[in-house]
């Protein structure tokens, strides 16, 4: 399928069934070095009959991330690792391979790259310092901020023991003798809805949708187009935002939000404590401004009243203090809007739904006192709680007319993405694409659950 003339003059955005220039000559070159190791294996191959090998690295948490560096060091000890044409990540198995990827041509110095990262997420964690200093550059650094900003900064962190602020696009020409490395996730509203393409990859050249052939330029994926043309650059994503956006694993469940809210607390709770030690100099100047004390306070007994009716408990007592709180520092001239309600906590929608309303309107209240940092982001964060918000970035697809495309695509100013594992938790549909050619599949399945059952969905989708 052809690529419409606003597309081609772009020169960014591109709608195609093939590979893009740069990983057909990462390919030709690669499948020397997979020649040669065939070679040393005494197996006999021909340059026309070379395959196309692909190895799939499914989700796990940090499971998945060391089981997939553990068989990737056992395949360079058989001498098999320079057969792979392609590695493909889900989830947790993308942080082993942003980790290998920060180092040009890791395959050829496997063991101490090894012991590297081992040594690293065997050692202390990401400073509450660093960590606040990395979320507000996220928050003030571009247009659109979500849970997937806040996960990285204080889940993902915890996990990889670093911030890694280098860009995929960087990688280009670092790894001749890796592998070409495909990061996947999917589209939150494509998957709910189940209209368009759901599967997208992130590679060092591009990003896009797997199935439907479209793409941008990876440095330019999150910057904001009008039909094919940019129309305002955000920076490119960094390797931790993107570690976040693939293995962002139970962003539909109830564990989630509970991990969430007791990290958001933290964070809330660590801020009082820089601000009452003059950290944040810009709070506290004007005499006249409310006790900032008692706004955290509501934050922090906001975050409670989330978690009780996660966990089916009465928040009637947290809710009274909320309102007296709020009540004084309004001087008693304000009342909070949401009304006084005894929740159903066996209806867990519509408590889902109360709650959603009643931090909203919590945070828009204390909006209109405390509207600079750190207050800011807490407020977008219990927002973005209250909405459920992962993933938003510009969709480069927006008021195109190509009939390759979706419609649902064309028309949205934005989109969500999500981990892949909340529909298939291997990267198959990355290597399926039919320009990609492959002939083997290895795929590593480091989940829970039955390692047959990505097969059996697999196998149902594709009946579908």
């Amino acid at each position: 399928m052809g690529a419409s003339k606003s597309l081609e003059s772009s020169g960014e955005v591109r709608i195609k069934h093939s590979l893009i220039k740069n990983e057909e000559e990462f390919v030709v070159k690669r499948k020397k070095a997979v020649l040669q190791c065939l070679k040393n294996l005494k197996i006999s191959c021909s340059r026309d009959k070379v395959p196309h090998i692909a190895l799939l690295g499914s989700g796990g948490g940090q499971r998945a991330m060391v089981g997939l560096l553990g068989s990737l060091v056992q395949l360079d000890k058989a001498g098999l690792l320079d057969c792979i044409l392609y590695l493909s990540g889900v989830s947790g198995s993308t942080w082993c391979m942003a980790s290998l990827y920060q180092e040009p041509d890791w395959s050829t110095k496997l063991d101490t790259v090894k012991n590297k990262i081992i040594e690293r997420i065997s050692g202390p964690g990401v400073s509450w310092g660093d960590a606040m200093a990395k979320l507000k550059n996220y928050y003030y650094g571009k247009d659109l901020f979500s849970l997937t900003d806040v996960w990285a900064v204080l889940v993902v962190t915890a996990f990889v023991k670093e911030i890694d602020e280098h860009k995929i696009s960087e990688q280009q020409d670092q790894h001749n003798k890796d592998p070409f490395p495909i990061y996947t996730m999917i589209d939150k509203q494509c998957k709910q809805q189940r209209d368009g393409d759901p599967w997208f990859e992130i590679s060092p050249h591009e990003a896009g949708y797997s199935l439907t052939g479209a793409f941008v330029d990876t440095s330019s994926f999150g910057s904001q187009f009008d039909n094919g043309l940019k129309k305002k650059q955000q920076d490119e994503i960094d390797m931790l935002y993107l570690q976040a956006l693939c293995g962002s694993a139970l962003a539909d469940g109830q564990e989630i939000r509970n991990i969430l809210w007791k990290r958001i607390k933290d964070f809330f709770g660590h801020s009082i404590l820089r601000i009452e030690t003059g950290m944040f100099e810009e709070i506290g100047k004007d005499p006249n401004s409310p006790p900032v004390d008692k706004c955290y306070q509501v934050l922090m007994e906001l975050a409670d009243m989330n978690l009780s009716v996660l966990n089916g408990k009465d928040p009637s007592e947290i809710d009274k203090s909320i309102r007296t709180k709020l009540k004084d520092l309004a001087g008693g001239k304000r009342q909070l809007v949401f009304p006084v309600q005894k929740l159903n906590l066996a209806d867990k929608e519509a408590a889902q739904l109360y709650m959603k309303q009643y931090t909203m309107d919590v945070c828009n209240y204390l909006n209109s006192w405390f509207s600079f940092w750190p207050f800011d982001v807490c407020f977008s964060i219990c927002k973005c709680m209250a909405l459920w918000l992962w993933g938003r970035k510009y969709d480069f697809l927006h008021n195109m007319a190509d009939k390759a495309v979706p419609d649902a695509l064309l028309e949205s100013e934005t989109r969500d993405y999500i981990d892949a594992g909340l529909l298939l938790n291997s990267p198959y549909l990355s290597v399926l694409r039919k320009e990609r050619n492959i002939d083997l599949i290895i795929s590593l399945d480091f989940s829970e659950g039955d390692p047959f059952m990505i097969i059996s969905c697999l196998r149902e989708r594709s009946m579908n």
